[in-house]
């Protein structure tokens, strides 16, 4: 069996990501409004931006919750395969980083 995670750009320009085993079928639930609690149900129309297969449901509902969490850029550059970019956007730039944080004293010993 297949198992998809798909994302839909809403009207609002928004993106919902979900998971499911039927990508027909569902992508026409949320094209029809047929839940009306459905975050997409008040943001219709939407269309398919992106999907990948799995073969394994494990993995899908994984990777959907990780989508879920990203930001909108980093969802368009995963769309748009910029692994490039997303390495840069995923990497950690807080100042405790090992990249970015400086040792006071070692600079004030300089």
């Amino acid at each position: 069996m297949e198992y998809f995670v798909y994302i839909l750009e809403c009207r609002d320009k928004s993106y919902y990501v979900g998971v499911t085993n039927d990508l027909t079928r569902r992508i026409t639930e949320h094209t029809s409004g047929l839940k009306i609690d459905c975050y997409t149900f008040k943001r219709r129309p939407v269309v398919l931006k992106y999907f990948i297969t799995f073969d394994n449901p494990n993995d899908a509902i994984y990777w959907e919750k990780k989508l879920k969490k990203w930001s909108r850029l980093k969802k368009e550059v995963f769309m748009k395969k910029d692994w490039k970019k997303l390495h840069n956007l995923a990497e950690c730039k807080n100042a405790t980083s090992h990249k970015y944080y400086v040792n006071k004293e070692e600079v004030e010993n300089k």
